[in-house]
């Protein structure tokens, strides 16, 4: 299977190209220079591995939650594509994109919504699947509830690191780890988008 997939959520920006269980991609924490990067970058992987547009399978995105404006962008440029290609498009949550970075079998994904408020979605393994373990939310800090309080949960993305780690402070003791750095990356867009697919 071949697939593009896009990534323009947040503060980062990523195009990924999957080529049958390969990945090759391009990443970077570049704010509002998304529009400016995401399409050459598809370009320039596509040459890079020898891939004409036509042989393309499948177009895919991160559909969010994340930034309005990125968001909009990755829906545009994946739709253009895809209605140019006539191929199917693949989109999968921004924070399941994020919790697939994790190797562990409960992971909490926020990421900051600004206003006072941060986007969760909770995530259990089974077997090589990433699940939703509940509904994903935009809230305050102090709102976000866990789906049971059996087992501590692996924080990932930046609505940890939010309003001061409000979100950190609120979960305390059911937090195993925390890594408020993470940003998702187009590469686990197109692995989700395969599995989706």
């Amino acid at each position: 299977m071949k697939l593009l997939a896009f990534e323009t959520a947040t503060e980062a920006c990523s195009v990924a190209l999957y080529l049958d269980g390969d990945i090759i991609e391009r990443h970077e924490v570049a704010p509002r220079l998304h529009a400016e990067y995401a399409l050459p970058w598809a370009e320039a992987l596509l040459a890079e591995a020898g891939i004409k547009r036509s042989q393309l399978d499948a177009i895919a995105l991160s559909r969010g939650p994340g930034a309005f404006t990125g968001v909009r962008l990755a829906i545009a440029i994946a739709q253009g594509i895809a209605l140019a290609l006539d191929k199917p498009v693949v989109a999968v949550s921004t924070l399941q994109v994020i919790a697939a970075q994790s190797s562990a079998q409960r992971i909490l994904a926020a990421i900051d919504a600004r206003m006072g408020e941060v986007y969760v979605g909770a995530f259990e393994r089974h077997g090589d699947g990433l699940v939703a373990a509940s509904t994903e939310i935009v809230c305050a800090p102090q709102a976000v509830t866990l789906p049971d309080d059996a087992g501590a949960w692996h924080a990932l993305g930046t609505g940890f690191g939010a309003m001061e780690g409000a979100l950190v402070q609120h979960l305390g003791d059911h937090l195993a780890s925390i890594d408020a750095s993470a940003l998702p990356h187009a590469a686990d867009v197109a692995r989700l988008a395969v599995d989706a697919y």
